[in-house]
């Protein structure tokens, strides 16, 4: 009696789980063989696709096949056995080399020259239908994309709908999402230490343990958080139709931190001044060290001629600047009264804002639509159209949030002017009551430049604070006339110094 190596299969393992298929398949063998006077030597199932290469209980088989380990081998269908040619031509291989195989629900002479070409034509039309069902599969797929819509499982800080509805935010992982980007962006840890706070923050796997590292570089590096989809395989991008969890500005300055662009080095010893003063003759940060119970900076450059420094003696051009900043009264009454009509005019002014926001995105649209006409009439590659059309979606995603800040009541530019000042007027006597961490911030915040050269230090206040300290040089105070002069002037200029400063201080 000849002895035959049983091969059964199905697509996934779910099949394989809750199907019934791998049993009828093996019943049906077992019904051939007994009609045949047979013999199975050995069962090979496999649950795995037959649509592409690489089945390894497939391969273990025809390999055994080959040694000449079994006379043949049954299968109950053609396309259990090969949906792609390759597969199929190694079978036929087996058959040429004197190996029988056989199909239990069809009746077919392999050895025959019209068997040999009825199954030839099964497994051209099996390999068919895979690559029709892969098509209709991919229009699908992208039909969804092009909707907004994404068609995977949603990723972590999202819930999965019905199919063909849109992801919905997870109110219970969603926050801590937000809060991984926020942490993040600071600047101040890596993926590790993220990974750890998070974890005892709440953040955890659906198993319950800790996120590897490399899951959230994923998520930190996913576009979709802050509402657009983005497909690796193809580099393509579209906008989605789901809530954001994050602003665009977070997700940008996350990538700048991911890409070395802003990044913090965690010391031992925080010193109060590190990093803020570099030597401006080789360009190097002063480096803080401490020396029996004193802190002193140094450039470690060899041959500088910039000299070490104590911490005092850094710290007295910083606080020449912040008294600079101070008011007397006599101007805190003038441009208190100047503030509150310059909220008279607000809405006026949002209302130009947004219709100016909607001219912008008008024109975004407008060149989205000519630069898909210029991909259809192929006068641009694939891999071009993508990379402008993903510009031009940042873009609108920028151009939204603007929308959405205007709408909101945000603090109008005369509340903002106004904390503004009295940052400015109280920044010295601030400083003086501050903790460490505390006054790198307001360091940082009022002043843009730092350095030594030589024995020398500068110090020199950002916009619009160097505005305020100017004013005194005028003879700011000296008269009410004057003090009014000067201030119209200033407060004529801060609005634009303010936004500007405002967009290079916040990214939440």
């Amino acid at each position: 009696m000849k002895k035959f190596f049983g091969y059964t299969r199905v697509s996934t393992v779910k099949q394989g789980e809750h199907g019934v298929s791998l049993k009828e398949q093996r019943d049906a063998i077992e019904r051939y063989v007994q009609r045949n006077n047979l013999e199975i030597a050995s069962w090979f199932e496999e649950q795995q696709t037959a649509a592409k290469r690489g089945r390894p209980v497939f391969s273990r088989m025809i390999k055994l096949l080959r040694s000449g380990q079994s006379a043949g081998v049954i299968i109950h269908k053609i396309d259990r056995s090969a949906r792609n040619l390759k597969d199929w031509a190694d079978l036929g291989e087996l058959i040429d080399s004197g190996v029988e195989v056989h199909f239990a629900n069809e009746a077919l002479d392999l050895n025959s020259r019209g068997g040999r070409l009825s199954a030839d034509i099964q497994a051209v039309v099996a390999a068919d239908y895979i690559r029709n069902l892969r098509e209709e599969t991919k229009k699908g797929f992208y039909g969804r994309l092009k909707q907004g819509l994404f068609p995977r499982p949603a990723p972590m800080g999202y819930l999965n709908t019905k199919p063909g509805q849109v992801k919905i935010v997870d109110p219970k992982t969603a926050p801590l999402v937000k809060q991984a980007f926020q942490i993040y962006a600071e600047a101040k840890v890596n993926l590790k230490e993220l990974v750890e706070q998070m974890f005892a923050l709440g953040l955890k796997s659906p198993s319950g343990k800790k996120y590897h590292p490399n899951s959230l570089s994923l998520m930190l590096n996913n576009p979709f958080y802050m509402g657009l989809i983005r497909i690796k395989k193809n580099n393509e991008t579209f906008a989605g139709q789901h809530e954001a969890i994050i602003s665009k500005s977070l997700y940008d300055r996350v990538q700048e931190v991911l890409t070395g662009k802003t990044n913090k080095k965690i010391n031992k010893y925080e010193f109060l001044f590190r990093r803020l003063f570099h030597c401006n003759l080789c360009g190097h940060c002063l480096v803080g060290e401490t020396h029996k119970g004193h802190v002193y900076y140094r450039c470690h450059t060899k041959n500088c001629e910039t000299r070490y420094f104590t911490e005092r003696r850094l710290e007295e051009p910083v606080v020449e600047q912040l008294k600079k900043l101070e008011f007397t009264e006599e101007e805190k009454t003038y441009f208190q009264k100047k503030l509150q009509s310059m909220n008279q005019n607000d809405e006026q002014e949002r209302g130009k804002l947004l219709h100016s926001l909607k001219l912008q995105q008008e024109q975004v649209n407008a060149r989205t639509n000519k630069l898909t006409d210029a991909y259809l009439d192929q006068a641009l590659d694939r891999e071009a159209f993508e990379q402008r059309k993903t510009s031009l979606l940042m873009e609108s995603k920028t151009i939204e949030e603007k929308v959405e800040q205007a709408k909101q009541k945000s603090p109008s530019l005369g509340d903002r002017l106004s904390k503004l000042l009295e940052l400015a007027g109280s920044a010295y006597s601030l400083y003086k009551t501050m903790l460490p961490y505390e006054k790198r911030d307001l360091i940082q915040t009022v002043s843009s430049n730092r350095y030594a050269e030589g024995k020398n230090l500068t110090v020199m206040l950002s916009l619009p604070f160097a505005e305020v300290a100017k004013r005194s040089q005028s003879g700011g105070g000296c008269t009410t006339q004057t003090t009014g002069l000067i201030w119209d002037a200033l407060l004529d200029r801060l609005p634009g110094l303010l936004i500007e400063h405002q967009a290079s201080h916040s990214f939440t």
